[in-house]
């Protein structure tokens, strides 16, 4: 199995087509690549699945030399058929073992947990990072519980040695936060999609990302 290199989800993508100001998913996800996203998540749901293979197929192209990587949301057999970078799942998706039995050893499988219990079984299962959901407030989904906060990055950090992701009302202000408190990576919705300068926006995320980090590492 290879090692994922968590630099590569230091800025992180996941796209949303109905928080996207009207602008297809492909147009976003080109601007945040010349921007320096490293990871892009297809979050596209509600959509037809062939509309999404569609997207997918676009997006592959898109990253094509760029060394950004390329998931899919939930939908391991969109993942098979796209012959993407891995997938990320929820915690009602498709089992992780299961998933990796089907994907194979090279590919990546992210898991979003909320409690220190599930990410000790995601990664007792084998996955390759995780993504912390739910940091600070949010409106971008509803049914998560009160933000878990800066303390939980802490506390999982000190259980887990894989990636972490902090994923939840993540913005420039407080993106060095999160690194700072243990994650390797940011995953970001509106901050981006709602952006009107995706590029400006995804450089002063990588420049907080990177402050933090040598901040980290000096102290």
């Amino acid at each position: 199995m290879k090692k994922l290199d968590a630099e590569r989800l230091s800025l992180y993508l996941v796209t949303d087509h109905t928080l996207s100001l009207g602008r297809r998913t492909e147009t976003i996800v080109a601007e945040a690549i010349r921007g320096g996203v490293r990871t892009v998540q297809l979050r596209d749901k509600g959509r037809p699945v062939l509309e999404l293979l569609e997207i997918g197929k676009n997006i592959k192209n898109m990253v094509q030399g760029t060394g950004t990587l390329f998931l899919v949301n939930d939908r391991v057999d969109l993942a098979l058929a796209l012959d993407c970078d891995g997938v990320h799942l929820g915690q009602n998706d498709f089992p992780i073992f299961e998933t990796r039995r089907l994907l194979g050893p090279d590919k990546i499988i992210g898991s979003s947990i909320s409690t220190v219990e599930q990410a000790l079984e995601a990664v007792s299962q084998g996955a390759d990072y995780l993504a912390l959901n739910g940091i600070f407030a949010t409106a971008t989904k509803n049914d998560l519980g009160p933000p878990l906060g800066l303390d939980f990055i802490r506390l999982v950090r000190t259980l887990v040695s894989c990636p972490l992701v902090g994923i939840g009302g993540i913005k420039v202000e407080n993106a060095g936060e999160v690194i700072r408190a243990g994650c390797d990576g940011i995953a970001v919705v509106t901050a981006i999609t709602q952006a009107h300068n995706i590029p400006d926006v995804c450089a002063r995320l990588l420049e907080a990302i990177i402050s933090a980090v040598q901040n980290s590492g000096s102290g």
